[in-house]
């Protein structure tokens, strides 16, 4: 053995072979991809650490102060979640906090995936939805939206496995006594998990979506 090390290093110096490459890298698992960057803030930390393990797919983003009131800290990008089965899509999302990211990976799973299995007959396979972050006021009011902080989504609608699209704007007032239902479920989990949900009932401004958002405190619209 020790003569064969010592030959290959030999023809390595004489004659300028080919060095044995090195294994590839490990790939990197959303748990430590996370790590990696994370911010000082314990609370930031727990957070990003209580998202993997969801197997929620992931990226933490650098604090970003935009002025006005405006800004992203402790925040994510999510490329996807987590069901029971299978990953859920996404469509539509920008930066937000990772408390929210944590609270839309229970509501996805546990309200929204579950509901449409048993309701609906089929798992859930995409959520859409209108945004996230967006420097702006709430509507009618000077005060600054959620979305300002990134703290609140629109959920716009959901793709089942087998096709259907169920939509805020199209379905919301459906006949249908399953489709009612599978609103009225998704909503009531909502209502349980967020500080903040405001539906079409609220005003004309949700007809085409459900605000979701962490501030408030039990305010189910």
């Amino acid at each position: 053995m020790r003569r064969k090390i010592a030959l290959c290093l030999l023809v390595t110096l004489l004659a300028g072979c080919e060095a044995i490459p090195s294994a590839p890298a490990p790939r990197k698992t959303v748990a430590a991809r996370s790590t990696a960057i994370l911010t000082a803030n314990p609370e930031a930390q727990a957070c990003f650490a209580d998202l993997g393990t969801r197997q929620a797919d992931f990226t933490p983003l650098p604090d970003q102060y935009y002025g006005a009131g405006c800004s992203t800290v402790g925040s994510v990008r999510l490329a996807s979640l987590r069901s029971d089965r299978a990953d859920l899509r996404l469509a539509g999302l920008g930066p937000m906090t990772c408390p929210l990211a944590d609270t839309l990976a229970g509501w996805a799973r546990f309200g929204v995936d579950r509901a449409a299995q048993q309701i609906l007959g089929s798992p859930l396979v995409k959520i859409e939805t209108m945004g996230t972050y967006s420097c702006r006021n709430i509507a009618g009011s000077p005060r600054r939206s959620a979305h300002a902080t990134g703290n609140a989504v629109d959920i716009s609608g959901f793709v089942l496995a087998d096709g259907r699209r169920i939509t805020i704007a199209g379905n919301w007032a459906d006949k249908s006594p399953q489709v009612q239902r599978f609103f009225t479920t998704i909503r009531q989990s909502a209502c349980k998990r967020f500080g903040t949900v405001l539906t079409p009932a609220y005003n004309a401004a949700h007809h085409d979506h459900l605000h979701l958002e962490m501030s408030g405190r039990n305010y189910c619209k």
